[in-house]
């Protein structure tokens, strides 16, 4: 049996978080963890082999470009997308952007694009 996708949803918004994991709960081929801040995601990082991250980018508790440079220094070999409202539309970015608001079929594509 091929093991699950393990993925890591880090979003503040608890009705945002609660509906990314039941979208990908609904595919059957990922694991699913959440955090509502990036130092909740630490910890979960620490624990789990994780595959790919989706992560809003403006958070109260260890957000924004403090969280982004996290990521680029010690997460470098996970694939991480990020989804917002808040970053303009901006080139150069590190990682792939989904903006807010967006629908299911947006970021379940752009997951299994991503996992490809």
């Amino acid at each position: 049996m091929k093991a699950k996708v393990k993925i890591l949803i880090v979003e503040d918004d608890d009705d945002v978080r609660l509906n990314l994991k039941n979208v990908f709960l609904s595919e059957n081929s990922y694991e699913i963890f959440v955090a509502s801040n990036g130092l909740g995601a630490i910890t979960i990082l620490t624990e789990n082999d994780i595959d790919l991250i989706i992560s809003d980018y403006k958070m109260d508790v260890l957000g924004g470009n403090l969280w982004l440079k996290f990521l680029q220094k010690f997460c470098f070999n996970i694939k991480i997308i990020f989804i917002t409202g808040f970053l303009e539309h901006i080139e150069n970015f590190p990682f792939p952007i989904l903006y807010k608001p967006f629908n299911r079929e947006d970021i379940i594509k752009m997951v299994k694009n991503i996992l490809a």
